[in-house]
């Protein structure tokens, strides 16, 4: 049985999930309330870099998927 991806597909699509995850960690926090405001809302960790993080992650997830590897049948045919 042989797999369309490769392992080369396999380790940068687990680097674009760990990215991915990490993305999402870091726009967690604490919230606002009504009775108190927490500035920590509005910090560049939580809105510029966490989703920077997670949309590049996407985009690796895409290249991990689209990029052909070497299986070492097709070297040897070659």
């Amino acid at each position: 049985m042989r797999l369309c991806l490769t392992k080369i597909n396999f380790i940068i699509m687990g680097i674009a999930a760990l990215m991915i995850l990490l993305g999402f960690i870091m726009t967690c926090g604490p919230a606002s309330t009504p009775e108190h405001f927490n500035p920590d809302v509005f910090s560049n960790t939580r809105v510029v870099y966490g989703p920077n993080l997670c949309f590049f992650g996407y985009l690796l997830m895409i290249v991990g998927i689209c990029v052909k590897g070497r299986n070492k049948k097709d070297s040897v045919e070659q």
